[in-house]
């Protein structure tokens, strides 16, 4: 998700009243304004505890990203991943997972097919929705193609499709996100979005707290952020984990060509921003996504994102991030134990 794809979804919350179509029926009661707290101290972490979710994006997608995310799962410090079930790699990430039944995987769900000769289509197939679909019958490569040609009705249509061959799998996902931030970028689709996770009773990605690194990508002010925290509190109302912040800035962080092929040079430099990085997060639950891959000479066929994509692997595996995380006191979650933690609480 860019900085563009989340201003422009709160611009459209801003002018639409999203609070009573999010709700599952009107008869829903409206949930408590939300106090000064965090998340995170509702869920039984202290007051100024930074709670981090160190996610990995896009498994499934390729041989690469599954050994990408594999390594950072088990050879480095990140806590989740998600999986893009319409992509060709999906079933030899999920035979792993049921080899490694603790792991915190949840649903990337995919709504568009980006690259340019390697791509995918629906689950739910072109017949049930047509409009997600291309002149190739694959998914279209844009966020703003799948606005324009999509509705609701078919973006539920295909999430719910995506979830039935999880389950079908016997993968049950731990959370849902979305792959290039593509149900942000309609009220519609985000209601949808929010109302699979409810019904399913899966907690859903959506920063719905104090948001502040959002904001500091988007430049927005409070009053058009209090739209994300009035879903937050919807989310919270149903039962489902909320996060207080999501950070989003990884894959803007462009690999020079100085660091780009030697492997030493790639992981100190993305290490480092890693570590600035964790500088940055305020108190609360935040999610911080990136796209771990072990790229190589073969994914520069898929796309040009290889050396992002390693350098994030890389610094996930690397020494000095992991002392970084222990130096600055960060407590490592899941959206396994956040949903465990928001069935303990009040």
């Amino acid at each position: 998700m860019t900085p563009k794809t989340i201003a422009t979804a709160i611009l459209l919350l801003t002018l639409i009243r999203v609070r009573s179509a999010a709700q599952p029926n009107a008869s829903t009661p409206q949930p408590p304004a939300q106090s000064d707290s965090t998340y995170a101290q509702r869920l039984g972490w202290p007051k100024d505890a930074r709670i981090l979710i160190l996610h990995v994006d896009d498994a499934g997608m390729s041989l690469e990203s599954n050994e990408g995310a594999i390594n950072a799962l088990t050879k480095g410090v990140a806590t989740s991943v998600s999986v893009m079930m319409p992509c060709p790699w999906v079933p030899g990430f999920v035979s792993w997972l049921h080899k490694h039944p603790n792991t915190d995987a949840g649903l990337h769900l995919t709504l568009t097919s980006e690259w340019t000769e390697y791509r995918w289509g629906p689950l739910a197939g072109r017949k049930s929705v047509p409009g997600l679909v291309d002149s190739s019958g694959c998914l279209w490569p844009t966020v703003a193609a799948v606005v324009s040609h999509s509705n609701a009705d078919e973006v539920e249509t295909e999430i719910a499709a995506q979830l039935e061959r999880a389950r079908a799998m016997g993968f049950e996902p731990t959370h849902l996100d979305t792959h290039m931030g593509t149900v942000y970028n309609s009220t519609a689709f985000l209601i949808r979005y929010m109302r699979a996770g409810i019904t399913n009773h899966i907690p859903v990605m959506l920063p719905g707290g104090h948001d502040k690194l959002i904001q500091k990508q988007t430049g927005l002010p409070d009053a058009a952020l209090d739209n994300f925290r009035t879903l937050g509190k919807t989310l919270w109302a149903a039962g489902l984990p909320v996060l207080d912040d999501l950070h989003n800035f990884s894959y803007d962080w462009k690999v020079p060509d100085s660091v780009a092929h030697n492997d030493k040079k790639l992981a100190r430099w993305r290490t480092s921003l890693y570590i600035d990085a964790l500088k940055t997060l305020e108190p609360g639950v935040t999610m911080m996504i990136m796209h771990c891959s072990d790229a190589g000479e073969h994914f520069t066929h898929i796309s040009d994102s290889g050396p992002l994509r390693r350098g994030d692997m890389l610094a996930m595996m690397d020494p000095a991030f992991k002392k970084a995380l222990q130096d600055q006191h960060i407590i490592l979650t899941t959206w396994r134990e956040l949903m465990q933690r928001r069935q303990a609480a009040k």
